[in-house]
Order: structure tokens, then sequence, then C-alpha cells
């Protein structure tokens, strides 16, 4: 009999698609991270595989597991049995319930086999595997590909890289001198590398599918696109045909590179008719006319005469 399995207490569950138990200090592979954890219930195929074994499936051979658990653990921290299923021809794994703190949704897994013809069955390995609602750490990511184009700041400075599909030396020498000097001046001011075809690829592509290209939140929106746009500065290179930089300082992409069909609303031939003012202008309701100036005697001052001579006047013309 032999077995595979250590205390569990001592050593922390990690997403490694195999028993956390014994494998301490081991890395996950993030490619197998997603697979179906190794204990999980057995699926209704596994199961009618196993129980064509009648040896390995008997209730002498569950019995003979559970007892082997005994040797590595506490009889208490064994449960009820949730199934087996079938590891190949004569290899058949049982699991058990996990009563142990801190590891719901663990299970035990026995693994038995026996000889060609033979009728008893015998320990292969025992182990503690994770199943369906195990909590276990995240898959590990090396540091070297935990970093996001977006995590590094001006500030920053990241290695160089000899191998980068994204670039292509600027020139290559061939030997002469006066030849070298003159490819050197033509080519990018003696740049040692440049973009290459998969560089400038990848670029146009990321530009195009970002927050400027026609895809981008208010561009259906947008009265005209930026390819006739008299604030858009035409790119030189590969890229003419596709994209622009926005010289207006009113555009919410001032100062970016944007795809010839974007487009927003700071566009140089963009206008809006005149909705005039936001009060409207309501008519004086003062008849200046029928106005007469008094001085501050009250008389008049057309012809002198007090406001209530005025008034004795008008009614003696009144017929």
């Amino acid at each position: 009999m032999t077995s595979t399995a250590t205390d569990p207490e001592t050593v922390p569950p990690t997403e490694t698609g195999h028993p956390a138990p014994g494998q301490a200090g081991t890395l996950a592979d993030p490619a197998t991270a997603s697979l179906e954890r190794a204990g999980s219930l057995p699926t209704p195929q596994q199961a009618v595989a196993a129980a064509k074994d009648k040896v390995l499936t008997s209730a002498v051979a569950v019995d003979l597991a559970h007892q082997a658990l005994g040797q590595i653990t506490e009889p208490l921290s064994v449960g009820a049995h949730l199934g087996a299923r079938s590891e190949g021809e004569r290899v058949v794994t049982h699991l058990f319930e996990c009563n142990l703190a801190g590891y719901r949704g663990w299970h035990w897994a026995v693994t038995l086999t026996r000889p060609p013809r033979a009728r008893t069955a015998t320990v292969c390995e025992m182990e503690l595997l994770p199943g369906a609602e195990a909590i276990l750490a995240p898959a590990w990511i090396p540091w070297a590909d935990r970093l996001q184009p977006g995590d590094v700041s001006r500030s920053d400075r990241l290695p160089r890289r000899e191998t980068d599909e994204r670039l292509e030396p600027g020139w290559e020498a061939t030997g002469e001198q006066e030849g070298d000097v003159v490819g050197t001046d033509a080519l990018d001011f003696g740049r040692a590398r440049v973009l290459s075809a998969e560089g400038v690829q990848r670029a146009a592509q990321r530009w195009y599918d970002g927050d400027h290209g026609p895809d981008a939140d208010g561009v259906r929106k947008a009265h005209a696109t930026c390819a006739t746009c008299g604030f858009l500065v035409p790119l030189a290179g590969p890229l003419r045909n596709v994209f622009g930089i926005c010289a207006n300082e009113w555009a919410a992409d001032d100062g970016r590179v944007v795809s010839l069909d974007h487009g927003c609303g700071a566009h140089s031939e963009t206008d809006l008719p005149d909705q005039g003012p936001e009060w409207p202008v309501t008519p004086s309701r003062l008849d200046e006319a029928a106005m007469e100036p008094l001085g501050t005697d009250g008389t008049s001052i057309r012809d002198g005469r007090s406001q209530a001579e005025e008034i004795e006047a008008a009614s003696q013309e009144e017929p």
C-alpha cells in the first residue's frame, strides 16, 4: 500500500489541478487552471465506466478505501462516499467527503487497482483533491506577464527586449562605409530599430478598435467624419490613409491619433441654427406717447400749467 497524501493543514491550497497536499511550492499552469478540478464529482459517464469493474466498485472495495484513509488522517475527517470514477482499465478512484475545517468542497480520493483476473483490490494512492466548490488561490501568473500597458507611467523604465516582433533593424550593415552612412541618415536618422510590419499592424488595430476609432461613443451622432475636418493633421508613412492627429483644442480628441472615419461635435464645418436668446423678449407695457412731463412743482413742463389746471382745461374742451 502506498500513499501520496500528507497533512492538509500544513500545505496551502493552490489552483494547480492537483492535490494541494504534498505539492507545496508548485506553481499553477495558467493553461490548466481552467480545466476540471481533479476532485470534482464523477460524471455519469465516468460512474458507468467504473461500475463495469465489480471488484473495484464493490462494498468491500469502498470499505477498503475508507479504512486506508484512516492511516493518513483522523477517521472523523472522512465523510460519506461520494462516488467512483474510472481512471483506466482496472483502475478506479473513490471519492469521500472531507470534514476538515477550512477544506469545504475538498474530497478525499483513494485510487484502487487490481491485477488481471484478480478478485482483490489494492490501494495505489490517497490524496486530498479540490472539488468544484473548493476555495483556491488564483492561478499563478509570472511576474513578466502581470504588467499591462496601462500600468506603465512616464517615469517608469521597461527592460529592453532583444527579440521584439514589433520592431526590426532600422538598417543593416553592408560592409561599405559610405553606403551605410547614407542608409543610416535615410532611415529615421539612425534609429537602431523601427516598427516592423507586425508592429504597424498591431498599433493600427489597437487604435482603430479604441476610443478614437469609428466605434467610439458618440461617433455615430457626429455631423461628419475627421477625414473632412480642417483640424486634422495627416500622418506620414503607412498609416496616412487610416489615421491623423486632431488639432482642435475644443475637441475631446485634441492631440490624439484618430481614425479618418472617427468624428465628434467639434468638426470644423459643424454649425447650429440660431435658436435665439435663452430669455424671451417681452414688449414694454408703458405708453411713453401718453406721458405728460411735470416739473418739481407739479406744473407742466410744456406750457407751465399745473396738473389740476390741465385737467380743468381738458374738461372744458369736452362738448
